[in-house]
């Protein structure tokens, strides 16, 4: 293989990539913000919790507020103690 094909080869390689790049980059970008939210929700629910022996309000960790949080970050932490709120 001659130099002429090599560069050639190495040329379709990096448009291939960069084509493949462009064609993720959405879902990454939105993976990436839907991470973000669900680590703030997680780092508010322990703030609160940390906070209950000040407030005598908390929230347990289980199943259904874990999907919660984890599905609508923050807004669905707020939810959780809305909820909380008018129900218990």
């Amino acid at each position: 293989m001659g130099l002429t094909e090599k560069i050639a080869l190495g040329l379709l390689c990096a448009f291939v990539l960069l084509g493949v790049i462009q064609l993720f980059s959405a879902p990454l970008k939105l993976a990436l913000k839907v991470l973000v939210n669900t680590l703030l929700g997680f780092v508010a629910l322990f703030l609160l919790n940390l906070a209950s022996s000040l407030t005598g309000f908390s929230l347990g960790m289980n199943l259904f507020n874990a999907l919660v949080i984890g599905v609508l970050g923050v807004p669905g932490l707020v939810l959780l103690v809305l909820l909380k709120l008018v129900f218990v």
